[in-house]
């Protein structure tokens, strides 16, 4: 394979203006230009945030998302197409917001949040906020997300376990249940934060079983995918005080629809599908992306092939 042309996809914007990594790219070897659905065509390599059908033309689709669910992926093995993605970058982003997530629940800042917006001076009651020293937290997925909201919750004092495949065990994480024994794993925690990427397995993963399974005072936290929950079943279980809160960075339906009654409710956090955000993002993409190039000009493995 050679990449003599590399597209940045105008999609990018959605997390970074394109031009900052087409300038971090300048030099590093092939013509590297900004592009839509149609120029897209002429490149042999392309990195996007979005999937569009064009891309099937290239020899190389990098995404800059961890998560490769939006893109076809017998479709692209079919056609030759190699797909890789952002994994490996994201578990200081996702790991610091998942830490505020549980501050802001434990120490009720989002309600103080709301009240400030109202002019409201209004404290809580003298038995709902908490530390989070000697809490626990249960990260299912411990992936680079996983192991990035382990270390953290560890250095906040938490008792942390997790849930992966194999059940082996995870540096900083004091118990790991393997998947079958998820119900198991999620019954005490305070927290359950999802880490998982969206796949076959993991779609619908916790639903009205998994929900009644965890504690009344458990918050469910959601850095994964919408789809890994059933978000009916997720309004049930908060509005029949199943569980006690949640927060919540994805969802079934992108943006969230304004009349989705988890806007409004007083122990769930919404955020915009941006818990990985950083300033730095396109800098972490930018060295992804030039370590693909220099292995395809030495004929050696892609670094984190998907197809």
């Amino acid at each position: 394979m050679q990449i003599d042309r590399l597209g940045i996809h105008d999609s990018v914007s959605a997390v970074f203006p394109p031009e900052q990594l087409r300038d971090a790219l300048s030099g590093t070897g092939p013509d590297v230009g900004i592009v839509d659905d149609q120029s897209a065509r002429e490149c042999d390599g392309v990195v996007t945030f979005a999937h569009e059908e064009e891309f099937l033309d290239c020899d190389w689709i990098h995404s800059i998302q961890a998560g490769y669910d939006r893109f076809p992926l017998d479709e692209l093995e079919n056609r030759g197409v190699v797909l890789t993605n952002s994994t490996g970058i994201h578990g200081d982003s996702v790991g610091e917001t998942v830490a505020g997530y549980m501050l802001m629940l434990a120490r009720r800042l989002g309600q103080y949040a709301r009240q400030q917006e109202r002019t409201e001076w209004d404290r809580p009651a003298w038995d709902v906020p908490f530390t989070l020293a000697g809490e626990s937290v249960c990260v299912v997925g411990l992936g680079t997300l996983g192991r990035g909201i382990a270390e953290r919750a560890n250095a906040l004092g938490m008792e942390v376990t997790g849930v992966r495949r194999s059940g082996e065990p995870v540096e900083g994480v004091d118990r790991v249940y393997a998947s079958g024994d998820l119900h198991e794993a999620i019954a005490g925690p305070t927290f359950v934060a999802l880490a998982t990427p969206l796949t076959e397995e993991t779609r619908g993963l916790i639903g009205e079983a998994e929900l009644a399974a965890m504690d009344e005072g458990s918050h469910l936290i959601n850095v994964a995918r919408g789809g890994v929950v059933d978000q009916e079943a997720l309004i049930s279980a908060l509005d029949e005080e199943g569980i006690r809160g949640a927060a919540l960075d994805v969802f079934a339906e992108e943006p969230l629809p304004e009349g989705s009654p988890l806007w409004t409710m007083e122990d769930v956090l919404v955020t915009p599908h941006a818990a990985a955000y950083t300033r730095g993002y396109y800098e972490s993409i930018a060295g992804l992306v030039q370590t693909n190039l220099e292995r395809v000009g030495a004929d050696e493995p892609f670094e984190n092939r998907v197809v």
